[in-house]
């Protein structure tokens, strides 16, 4: 018997979709986002969660994802990448063939 690892969540496609359900379930009701969003309460909610947003980001996120993006995205695999492409467009073994060079097979 097959064992299938199922992942529960949702996926984008599945976001898209039940955006525009609720779209036009709205719609049915006669309620218009755009009056909502542009009513005075609406203002300020958006205003509201904006702040929190950049609060959120400067305190706690923003040295995070600065560490991962310079540190590790960039040092760790984009240089190696252009690297490699560049060996590759001239003609040069990658990492990966030098490293396969010295690998030993063991039976």
């Amino acid at each position: 018997m097959k064992n299938y690892n199922k992942q529960s969540g949702i996926s984008i496609l599945g976001i898209l979709f039940l955006s525009v359900v609720v779209i036009l379930v709205l719609s049915y009701f006669n309620i218009s986002i755009k009056s909502v969003v542009d009513s005075p309460a609406g203002q300020e909610n958006v205003n509201y969660v904006k702040g929190g947003a950049k609060s959120l980001w400067t305190t706690y996120l923003a040295e995070p994802a600065s560490y991962l993006w310079n540190d590790v995205w960039v040092n760790i695999f984009w240089k190696g990448f252009i690297s490699n492409m560049e060996r590759i467009r001239d003609g040069q073994p990658t990492d990966f063939d030098n490293a396969a060079k010295s690998l030993q097979m063991v039976q």
